[in-house]
């Protein structure tokens, strides 16, 4: 009897079942919902979110499942990039709320860049001084990374304070297409473009590309990989630095589809990250993007439906998944 990824749902998997399962969610909620215009609205938001989450969650994966890392700091650079993000925006205030296209695109880039500049040079020093000593470690990694999580969250504190923060959308962002009874924020598609872009060029990168084969020749013999001449914790650096870029960029583009956030938003997320996560498979880009549109989805349309099952709704999903295929989705080894 076969055992592993590929026993679980191998015939369903044929058939691309685990693709369309998103899809299948969409269909299945429409009678339930209603009202198309509804059904439509939640959908379209259950997809933005979803690809917010995505690149949230993108990153976890990439350090967890191929760098073995239980980096329970994700959430701090969620959080910093929606803040720095936050504030970006508010110093270029009279960018954002001018009616020019250019100085709002220039508005919106910066916010993002220094967003995902915060997360690439804190990912580095993350990594060489608190993660590096720790390596293959997951109990020492858990305690490291929470405590610094801790010092973090106190950091934001000193710098924003507690209160919450708004975040202005620059106008180009700003309201809706009307089609037919269905008004779709342009925020939305925007986030759920971007998502996909980032999507696109982690899959490319990973699947198409040198340094994506080195990543995972190194996860699989990492002494191999060393007996060929390649610095292993260079790329693994490199792996590290990519999954705190996507948390920052992820809760910069949080922050504007929020409006207002406050010091605890990367905790609160880093929940719906873990369980994306886990159903996805660990290390699985594929596997990351249909389980964040999945909790997406889920969260949007239960919380309509039934709205005192909002917050259970994922982790019962995640029950549901893990029962059905326990490596997750599209686990990045045997999947």
């Amino acid at each position: 009897m076969p055992s592993g990824p590929n026993a679980s749902g191998s015939l369903i998997d044929r058939f691309g079942g685990v693709y369309l399962l998103p899809l299948a969610m969409m269909i299945v909620a429409l009678p339930l919902v209603g009202s198309f215009s509804s059904w439509a609205t939640l959908t379209v938001a259950g997809l933005a979110m979803g690809m917010m989450i995505f690149m949230m969650a993108s990153g976890l994966s990439l350090v967890f499942g191929l760098m073995d890392v239980l980096n329970f700091g994700h959430s701090a650079f969620i959080t910093f990039g929606a803040f720095i993000a936050a504030s970006v925006l508010a110093a270029l205030a009279a960018w954002v709320q001018a009616d020019s296209l250019v100085l709002n695109f220039l508005a919106l880039s910066a916010a993002i860049g220094a967003a995902a500049l915060f997360g690439l040079v804190a990912g580095w020093f993350f990594e060489r001084v608190i993660v590096k000593p720790v390596y293959r470690d997951h109990l020492r990694q858990i305690l490291v990374t929470m405590g610094a999580l801790i010092i973090a969250e106190q950091l934001i504190l000193v710098i924003w304070g507690g209160a919450p923060l708004s975040v202005p959308r620059p106008a180009l962002l700003s309201g809706s297409i009307i089609l037919g009874d269905v008004a779709v924020e342009v925020y939305r598609i925007f986030a759920f473009f971007l998502g996909l872009i980032v999507f696109v060029a982690l899959y490319l990168m990973l699947n198409r590309t040198r340094v994506g084969l080195l990543i995972r020749a190194g996860v699989e013999n990492r002494e191999m990989v060393e007996a060929l001449g390649f610095r292993i914790d260079r790329i693994f650096i490199a792996v590290f630095m990519a999954g705190s870029t996507l948390a920052a960029m992820g809760g910069a583009m949080w922050a504007g589809y929020q409006g207002l956030i406050s010091p605890t938003l990367g905790g609160e997320l880093l929940v719906l990250v873990f369980i994306v996560v886990i159903i996805g498979g660990l290390g699985s880009i594929e596997g990351s993007l249909l389980g964040a549109l999945m909790v997406g989805l889920m969260g949007n349309y239960v919380a309509f439906i039934f709205p005192k099952l909002a917050l259970a709704s994922n982790m019962l999903l995640m029950l549901i998944i893990l029962l059905w295929r326990p490596w997750g989705l599209k686990p990045a080894v045997g999947g």
